[in-house]
């Protein structure tokens, strides 16, 4: 391979090697479960990506007035909430489906400030792709899923989507000052539910070591991949890149977890990461992909 040739390809192997990291963190957390639970994993996972990401960014170097530490407030709140609905989903439904139908919150960002003739192609996979997995008449029973997990896994969506538009309203703000605080202040949301689910569980040395091996794989790695990348992609080939998170995460599943999907769920994960990649091939010119839009920062 020439050196031009890498140069092209090596920043679009980033974006794929974090989201890879990203899917073996997540099915590693999930081995915790049955340990602490769904919201004390999160809380782990949470905890020590905030405190990684705020030793890397040292976000006190920036001044902060009220307006805008109140915006980072709401923003990890946000992005708490995203975090503990994901792993809540994740807890009765599989990981791939759970990451496709997060993935519908972004997409309708997109598609909602878009708002041209193609978007209702990419709106109509989407559709069917949630259609394919969402429990309508007797598919629930035929595919064995659990209202509560599929429920959660909405309410992720819808707060990614929150995350998403507030984070656009930190332009303002340093990106890396923005996530480290805002997963502080996603975690003072998180931590307490975890506390709640696992008690001293969350203190035992072995627990805490695994729990920062997640963190690092989950928020880390992949965060600081995308940083790389994005400086180097345009917008739609980072955008199609990130959109393989899905079938990813249900590779994971089968490999890592055993969650072994059927044909239909397949052909959903397929729909909806059609939709998304579509999107962010017809997307008109815009900035650089940001961080808020990242699964690292996210799920």
């Amino acid at each position: 391979m020439s050196k031009n040739s890498w140069n092209h390809w090596w920043p679009v192997l980033a974006v794929l090697g974090s989201v890879t990291a990203l899917g073996v963190g997540t099915s590693l957390a999930k081995q915790l479960f049955p340990l602490v639970g769904a919201q004390g994993t999160s809380a782990l996972r949470v905890g020590f990506a905030a405190l990684i990401l705020v030793c890397i960014w040292r976000p006190w170097r920036w001044a902060l007035n009220r307006q805008q530490a109140l915006s980072l407030l709401i923003f990890g709140g946000a992005l708490g909430g995203m975090n503990l609905m994901f792993y809540m989903a994740l807890r009765d439904i599989p990981f791939g489906l759970a990451v496709a139908i997060e993935f519908s919150g972004p997409l309708a960002v997109a598609i909602y400030y878009s708002r041209r003739a193609v978007d209702f192609v990419w709106l109509a996979l989407a559709v069917l792709g949630l259609a394919l997995i969402l429990p309508i008449g007797n598919q629930a029973q035929a595919l064995h899923l659990s209202p509560v997990g599929i429920a959660c896994a909405l309410g992720a969506a819808i707060c990614w989507a929150s995350y998403i538009v507030l984070g656009r309203r930190l332009n303002h703000i340093p990106s890396g000052q923005a996530v480290s605080l805002g997963l502080l202040c996603a975690a003072l949301v998180v931590v307490p539910f975890g506390v709640a689910e696992a008690g001293a569980k969350l203190l035992t040395p072995s627990i805490l070591l695994f729990g920062l091996m997640v963190a690092a794989i989950s928020s880390a790695l992949p965060y600081s991949l995308e940083m790389l990348a994005l400086r180097r992609l345009p917008p739609a080939t980072f955008g199609i890149a990130l959109a393989t998170e899905p079938a990813i995460a249900a590779l994971m599943g089968m490999l890592l977890l055993s969650e072994h999907l059927t044909l239909t769920q397949w052909a959903a994960i397929a729909c909806i990461m059609a939709a998304a990649m579509g999107s962010a091939f017809t997307r008109p010119g815009s900035k650089a992909a940001e961080p808020d839009a990242s699964p690292a920062a996210s799920s």
